[in-house]
């Protein structure tokens, strides 16, 4: 999942971002509220989790131009204001969740949980192709019913390919679904980690084709026709 951290925070920032990568997730860090405009108007982000006491700007703002483009994006607010009227006006202003600082990283990741839930991933919280499952939920994945062990960053990888299976995805759009903007990428990341779940799903299931990329496909009885 592609989410954008806007915290100006040294500390707290270096602390979520890192949490959050090891959990799989491409992480996208901004300090100010103007390169939190910028990076929402370029990227389409799947969370936002929204400091309000912003440099060049509040957060607040930024929460209430999200809500009057209509944009749906989940967005927890992470602040230390603790007055009840402020976090009854980001409740208000569209947020859909608001935690205080200092707290636990588990806690954060138990909520945005709750978020997505309630945007609807419980109505389809599993991912097939042929006798492969991946169940977002439990972050689990299995091969005709057996658990398929994977490190967070397969499990990522293999999370992009599912969901956008039987299509090519170059190198680059794996790179961005797995890595954020300040992570030092080396140049064949992604084929390592390619490699390593091939090896744990079959080497028949991930289709490489020069100058397309890589896609994701059934293999031997639950196989269909390809375009």
């Amino acid at each position: 999942m592609r989410i954008l951290l806007a915290e100006d925070d040294a500390m707290m920032g270096r602390a979520v971002r890192q949490g959050l990568a090891d959990a799989g997730h491409s992480i996208d860090w901004v300090r100010d509220a103007t390169s939190a405009r910028t990076a929402l108007a370029d990227t389409p982000y799947e969370f936002l989790l929204l400091d309000l006491g912003l440099p060049e700007g509040d957060g607040m703002a930024i929460l209430r131009e999200l809500r009057g483009s209509m944009s749906a994006l989940p967005v927890i607010i992470v602040t230390a204001r603790d007055a009840v009227g402020a976090r009854i006006s980001g409740l208000d202003a569209g947020a859909d969740d608001y935690i205080l600082k200092p707290f636990d990283l588990d806690e954060l990741f138990a909520r945005m949980r709750a978020v997505l839930r309630r945007h609807g991933n419980h109505a389809t919280p599993e991912l097939h192709c042929g006798n492969l499952v991946l169940d977002p939920r439990e972050k689990i994945v299995r091969i005709a019913g057996a658990p398929v062990m994977l490190s967070a960053r397969e499990y990522a990888l293999l999370d992009v390919l599912m969901r956008h299976q039987n299509r090519f995805m170059t190198r680059r759009q794996l790179e961005e679904a797995l890595y954020g903007w300040s992570d030092d990428i080396d140049s064949n990341v992604v084929e390592v980690y390619l490699h390593r779940l091939r090896r744990k799903i079959g080497t028949d299931r991930i289709n490489n084709q020069r100058g397309m990329g890589y896609r994701l496909r059934a293999v031997g009885a639950d196989a269909r026709e390809m375009p």
